[in-house]
């Protein structure tokens, strides 16, 4: 059974048009994910799933495989990612290949490093097993502490909890970072047609500084900034 990488790239996007496609540190957004994925000894092959024949092209310089130009009704604005998975790895299937695991990795997030992946592989292999080990960070956001909601009144309120004195005593909560998720085959079925929340979900810390999710001309510019940053140390 094979694990393998998905990275799903649609042409289209609004906050930065054309960002997958855009050099970040002298090569292009979506290469950073695809080269990241062909040299780490745990991924079996590596699959980009987009709408876009020039980043298919590109993905395809890159090392990547494209099995196909993902159909319009997969590439709308407002399409999950969940079934865009999917769709490819049945496609796979049909092709008659045996895939046990998927990690699915943002292209919009260039600076995981291989620890990483490492970790949440690691927490994918342990006993208890979830379906999904996703990546998180510490956003030092916390609903018990400093994050509150508009209440029916318009005043505001804690998210939850009754007010700590410190935010030390506070729940640990985690922030999505979106840069890796860790699917059993078995789960990312079920989650495509019933939800990412209704399957076990295991969290695997990142620092901060590499989970950067670029969607923006302003998180492309603190992208560049990291990237140097990591490169110096």
């Amino acid at each position: 059974m094979k694990t393998i990488a998905t990275i799903c790239a649609r042409g289209g996007s609004k906050g930065l048009p054309g960002k997958n496609l855009r050099e970040l540190g002298g090569r292009p957004l979506i290469v950073h994910s695809i080269a990241f994925a062909l040299a780490h000894p745990a991924l079996d092959a590596v699959y980009v799933s987009t709408d876009d024949a020039a980043i298919a092209e590109m993905a395809m310089r890159a090392g990547a495989q494209v099995p196909y130009l993902r159909p319009a009704e997969l590439a709308r604005d407002d399409t999950p990612k969940l079934p865009v998975i999917e769709h490819l790895v049945a496609h796979l299937e049909a092709r008659g290949e045996r895939i046990g695991r998927i990690v699915d990795l943002q292209p919009t997030s260039p600076l995981r490093v291989a620890a990483d992946l490492d970790a949440a592989l690691a927490r994918a292999d342990a006993p208890d097993a979830p379906g999904l080990v996703l990546s998180v960070f510490d956003s030092g956001c916390n609903p018990y502490f400093n994050l509150v909601e508009q209440q029916p009144d318009g005043s505001v309120a804690l998210s939850k909890g009754g007010g700590l004195g410190a935010r030390q005593a506070a729940p640990a909560v985690w922030t999505l970072n979106g840069s890796i998720y860790v699917w059993r085959r078995d789960a990312l079925a079920r989650a495509a047609r019933d939800g990412m929340w209704s399957v076990r979900v295991a969290a695997q810390p990142m620092p901060a500084a590499r989970s950067v999710d670029i969607d923006d001309a302003d998180d492309f510019a603190l992208a560049e900034w990291r990237l140097r940053q990591l490169n110096e140390d």
